[in-house]
């Protein structure tokens, strides 16, 4: 498998660090040299800005000023890790990216498509991953998943988890109608599915 940089996208809960793990290892067996990261995080830099968005003590953001934030850890993540490490040769798989913010503020938050595309254009301009897979899984069965984690992990990264059921919805529908809109590059994964499955799947779809 030649260098790629891939992304897993999906609501609350929809398991995206257990199946980033599980495709790093196999990728690896096979002999490709693969590098895993999150968003917003994954450089020292943003991973400070991540505590502003994703806690709930970080700030009362506005949309444009959230967005823009988000994307400002973007820049950094892609200058200082996944442009270097993909000019290596080696595989990029990052939890979540760009549909992630396109989705959450967006569709979930009903801000305007057009500036987050323009604050896109400005900041990273058209980079994108050449595959995402897209963990799809009912909205109420996500949260109790992603509660139950928060809860065993004592984490106080429960921004999101906090919203409402319909925000909830508009961001599954968001994260599908990008997925429909890029056929190419999306893949559909029913995250419903036990942890076996749902793995052979994404290997399955590996280009």
């Amino acid at each position: 498998m030649t260098r790629r940089f891939i992304t897993f996208e999906g609501g609350e809960g929809a398991g995206k660090t257990t199946q980033i793990q599980i495709l790093a290892e196999r990728l690896r067996q096979n002999g490709t040299d693969v590098i895993t990261t999150r968003e917003p995080g994954g450089v020292p830099e943003a991973e400070k800005i991540r505590d502003l968005l994703v806690q709930k003590d970080g700030g009362r953001w506005d949309a444009l000023s959230e967005c823009m934030l988000f994307f400002t850890a973007r820049r950094m993540h892609i200058n200082t890790l996944i442009e270097p490490a993909l000019q290596e040769g080696k595989t990029v798989i990052c939890d979540r990216f760009t549909d992630s913010t396109i989705a959450y503020q967006g569709y979930g938050h009903n801000f305007d498509l057009n500036k987050i595309q323009q604050v896109q254009n400005i900041s990273i301009g058209n980079f994108k991953p050449d595959q995402t897979f897209l963990l799809d899984l009912p909205v109420e069965m996500g949260l109790k998943r992603s509660k139950k984690r928060l809860s065993d992990q004592l984490s106080n990264e429960d921004k999101f988890e906090d919203l409402d059921i319909a925000f909830h919805e508009r961001l599954r529908q968001g994260f599908l109608t990008l997925a429909h809109n890029e056929r190419e590059r999306f893949h559909i994964i029913d995250a419903q599915n036990d942890i076996d499955t749902i793995a052979a799947d994404i290997w399955e779809n590996i280009k």
